[in-house]
């Protein structure tokens, strides 16, 4: 399968599980190259949310201290940036700020922006990845860098009991 068809699967097979919802810019009404692989999702489970990064973060941690498992969605690294400190200072800090007995799930989709066919210039290209792994604590970045290693990835991220996060981010090739 290509890329474009395991990320698809990811999405269907997550989307099958009672307790996911979907967050995201675009990915309901379009806009961005995401949108493709939730076409086939039922429209309850996917949110369209407003140019707010840092609070759609906050509401998927919210949400997952209430039962959810929600895939928050970035466009790109570049967005993510502007919720950091949901993910930094909150997302990553609060099992050990609560001694464990808060332990949310957040699965967190990102890609690297790519420069074709298009070149959306510096501001939506950059890889954040290894300085963000450096910067936290119980949340784990994996690199999805090719198409075998999807599928796997999104599984393993649903299905860990421990309530670690975990942002899998896209390597588009253009």
């Amino acid at each position: 399968m290509s890329y474009l068809e395991e990320l698809e699967k990811s999405m269907l097979w997550l989307a099958e599980k009672n307790d996911t919802i979907f967050l995201g810019q675009g990915i309901k009404c379009g806009g961005i190259g995401m949108a493709e692989t939730f076409k086939k999702i039922q429209p309850e489970k996917v949110f369209e949310m407003p140019i707010a990064e840092n609070l759609q973060l906050g509401i998927c941690t919210g949400l997952s201290l209430n039962g959810f498992v929600p895939i928050s969605v970035y466009p790109r690294w570049n967005f993510l940036l502007l919720a950091a400190d949901q993910l930094v200072n909150h997302l990553d800090k609060l099992s050990i700020m609560s001694d464990g007995a808060y332990k949310p799930k957040v699965i967190i989709r990102v890609a690297v922006g790519v420069r074709e066919p298009i070149d959306p210039q510096e501001q939506h290209v950059g890889d954040f990845s290894d300085g963000f792994a450096a910067m936290l604590k119980t949340v784990n970045v994996v690199k999805l860098t090719v198409a075998e290693e999807i599928f796997p990835a999104y599984k393993y991220a649903y299905e860990r009991t421990d309530g670690v996060s975990t942002i899998l981010v896209e390597q588009h090739q253009a």
